[in-house]
């Protein structure tokens, strides 16, 4: 999954012991399950979870370092959990966590107490995205019931920020720019990006050491088992978004009798065989869709953009803008891979719909400072961009195994490119550094639980949402006996909980409030679409086709 730092609705607001198990208590993860975890680890699980119960969280104020700038009410502290939980006396990592309370006041009458029903963890996905800002969003109005019944709870996965940070390559190279993205790659251009993948695995285990192969999904629910216990809680609460809902997933398979409320957001697809290589590709190809959405929509809105007004006519237009940067970067740091990335988060969330055509517009019309704001690198996100792409791609690569013959790679990639170009290539390439990973992989987890075993789980998806394609949140359904899927119909933003749909957070309220599910599967009208901004540049309802006649042969 490409642009990991981008978050789910949730996120995308903010800028992410056999003794402590409860009486009777089992794991369906035993040794003898298809890709289950040894004894050791589990022996070492419960070992970690005796000690975080009796060390609990000491939380105080915010380092700077971990949220800047943070106010008074969101408050931090740290759990230390094993390196390699088959060796539990070994190095320890500490994870940072922050928190705000729960206001216990009803955000409609504040004379009403509202019962305090323990902490909610949220994890906004990635893997390699922070939740350490999300206790924040409880100030929000479509939040606001949940902060005063629960204790937000954020954190940051081990490799992520200071949770024992990953690095793969000096931050100031990690983001080249201005950079190609050809829809159709030369044999050179593959060569070319056959050999930095190679150096970037090389780089890993360069930067990282031995710790490496550790950063995997198994071992994220495993801290997530160890953080339920610091917070002095038998059964766990979990928002887990995109890949969150992975993890969470193999948290629920892992420590059935653990959970107490679990949802499951824009759930990827938990099968083993998709794990990741399969789902990679599954994700290029709902792209196309996605993008299509995207382009619909600037065409309905020719009158504001001037970029066409029919899908293939907005094609052009952003065919136009890449081969134009291709030639001449736009402020000298966005070419053709900054425009496919810009263009990638609005296929992520309507809500960037607007602003992706406004810039498109104007650049085409002669204006390129709209572009280059919303495009261009930031340098004061380096650090945070190359830690979330390092910890993205050991837990992927760590995860399963992956074709190390770059043939199979060329073959699956130039069919898929032939139906879906807009984000195939790109795609493969961030995870390219797999085919050639220098720690051992690990072979995924058979998700299932059966009758009974767990309480009831929410799993939300929108139907159209390319990052986390629809069919795999109904995988997810199947696997988890008693789980209940909410649909956003003909809806395409990656994470829905807690954003513009009512119907939606209805369904995520009663769930967390009150313990209530759907009978059985039930789905939700669209949200609303965008509205249009009016883009700077020449008046609206002339196209970008007559801007640039005459200036074809133009940068």
């Amino acid at each position: 999954m490409r642009a990991a730092a981008l978050y789910s609705a949730a996120g995308a607001l903010l800028v992410a012991t056999v003794a402590a198990s409860p009486a009777g208590g089992t794991s369906a993860a035993g040794p003898g399950r298809p890709g289950a975890p040894g004894t050791a680890e589990l022996r070492g699980t419960a070992v970690a979870v005796a000690r975080a119960r009796a060390a609990g969280i000491a939380f105080g104020a915010c380092s700077a370092a971990d949220v800047p700038q943070a106010p008074s009410r969101l408050t931090c502290g740290t759990v230390r959990v094993p390196l390699d939980y088959a060796h539990p006396d070994g190095k320890q990592i500490a994870l940072t966590v922050s928190r705000v309370r729960a206001t216990q006041k009803d955000p409609h009458n504040s004379k009403l107490r509202v019962p305090r029903q323990g902490p909610l963890v949220y994890n906004p996905g990635g893997p390699g995205a922070s939740g350490m800002y999300f206790p924040l969003i409880g100030t929000t109005p479509k939040w606001q019931r949940l902060a005063a019944a629960y204790d937000l709870i954020g954190y940051a996965p081990r490799g992520v920020g200071r949770s024992a940070p990953l690095s793969c390559v000096d931050p100031k190279r990690y983001s080249k720019a201005p950079s190609a993205s050809p829809a159709h790659p030369s044999e050179a251009y593959k060569r070319q990006r056959i050999a930095q993948a190679k150096a970037y695995a090389r780089g890993c285990a360069q930067r990282s050491g031995g710790r490496l192969r550790h950063y995997t999904s198994l071992n994220n629910a495993r801290d997530l088992d160890v953080l339920r216990a610091a917070l002095g809680e038998n059964r766990l609460t979990f928002v887990g978004a995109s890949y969150g809902s992975y993890f969470g997933a193999l948290y629920a398979a892992m420590f059935p009798s653990h959970v107490r409320r679990l949802v499951l957001d824009a759930a990827v697809n938990p099968a083993p065989d998709r794990i990741w290589y399969r789902s990679n590709l599954d994700q290029s190809a709902a792209f196309e869709d996605r993008w299509a959405d995207v382009r619909d929509w600037i065409a309905r809105h020719d009158d504001v953009y001037g970029l066409g007004d029919t899908p293939a006519e907005v094609q052009r237009s952003y065919d136009s803008a890449r081969d134009r940067l291709a030639r001449q970067a736009a402020g000298g740091k966005v070419g053709p891979g900054q425009l496919q990335n810009a263009f990638l988060t609005a296929a992520y969330y309507d809500d960037f719909w607007p602003s992706r055509a406004a810039a498109l517009s104007a650049y085409l019309h002669g204006d390129p400072g709209p572009l280059v704001r919303l495009a261009a690198p930031m340098p004061d996100t380096a650090v945070r961009a190359e830690n979330s792409g390092a910890v993205y791609t050991a837990v992927e690569c760590n995860d399963a195994p992956w074709p190390t013959d770059w043939k199979v790679w060329d073959r699956d990639n130039t069919r898929l490119s032939r139906v879906a170009p807009f984000e195939t290539w790109e795609n493969a390439w961030m995870n390219l550094p797999c085919a050639y990973w220098p720690a051992p992989r690990q072979r995924p987890l058979d998700v299932r639980t059966g009758p009974g075993d767990l309480p009831p789980v929410l799993i939300l998806a929108a139907e159209r949402d390319a990052a986390a394609p629809y069919p795999g949140a109904v995988e997810m359904n199947r696997r988890l006996a008693g789980s209940v899927l909410v649909t956003e119909r003909d809806a395409g933003t990656h994470g829905i909980a807690g954003g513009p749909n009512r119907c939606v957070n209805a369904h995520f309220e009663a769930y967390l409030l009150r313990g209530r599910v759907p009978a059985r599967h039930t789905s939700c009208a669209p949200r609303r679409e965008p509205k249009p901004d009016t883009p700077a540049g020449p008046a609206p309802g002339r196209s970008a086709r007559d801007a640039l006649k005459g200036k074809a042969d133009r940068p």
